[in-house]
C-alpha cells in the first residue's frame, strides 16, 4: 500500500457521501497525478439521465481535460467501488497506471469479483489494482444507502 491511499480513499469517500446526498448510490473518485488531484467525480447517472455517468467516467474525463489527453499515464484513481466493465474498460483505455478501490462489487465488479477485464491476458495495457482501502468504511456507505431505500419502498407499499 502506498503511504496516500488511505488519504486519497477518504476524499474519495466524502464525493460518494455527496453522491448520496444527490439521491445517488454513493460512489465517488479521486483520479491523482504526483500527488495532485487531477479529476474529481461521484455517480451521477439518475440526476444527469446519463447511463455512463459513473463516477469514474467523470474523474477520468476530467482528468484528460486537465491534461489535455486522452492518456491518463502515471495517474492513480480512487474509487470506493470496485468498477464495473465499463469503467474497467474506460481505465485501461485511458492507459491509468493504478487503480485503488474500497469495496468490492459482487454484482458487477469487473476487476476480480465478477469479471477481470483489469488483468486479462488480452489488454494492450496493464493496470496495477490495490483493492480494500477502508474497505469497511465504502462497505458501510452502501449498504446503509440500500437499507435506506429498502426501508422507504417498505413504507410506500404500505
Amino acid at each position: 500500500m502506498y503511504d496516500n491511499d488511505e488519504h486519497w480513499m477518504h476524499h474519495a469517500i466524502l464525493l460518494a457521501n455527496y453522491a448520496q446526498n444527490q439521491g445517488e448510490i454513493p460512489i465517488g473518485a479521486i483520479l491523482v497525478l504526483k500527488n495532485k488531484i487531477i479529476g474529481t467525480g461521484w455517480n451521477q447517472p439518475i440526476q444527469s439521465h446519463d447511463p455512463t455517468a459513473h463516477a469514474e467516467i467523470i474523474a477520468l474525463r476530467q482528468g484528460g481535460q486537465i491534461l489535455r489527453n486522452y492518456r491518463l499515464t502515471e495517474t492513480t484513481l480512487y474509487v470506493t467501488l470496485e468498477p464495473c466493465a465499463m469503467c474497467a474498460g474506460a481505465i485501461v483505455y485511458s492507459r491509468v497506471s493504478r487503480l485503488v478501490y474500497g469495496a468490492h462489487n459482487f454484482k458487477t465488479g469487473a476487476t476480480s469479483s465478477c469479471l477481470n477485464i483489469l488483468g486479462s491476458a488480452e489488454m494492450n495495457h496493464r493496470v496495477q489494482v490495490q483493492c480494500c482501502i477502508l474497505h469497511k468504511e465504502c462497505s458501510n456507505l452502501l449498504t446503509h444507502f440500500f437499507y435506506q431505500k429498502r426501508t422507504q419502498k417498505k413504507l410506500t407499499d404500505k
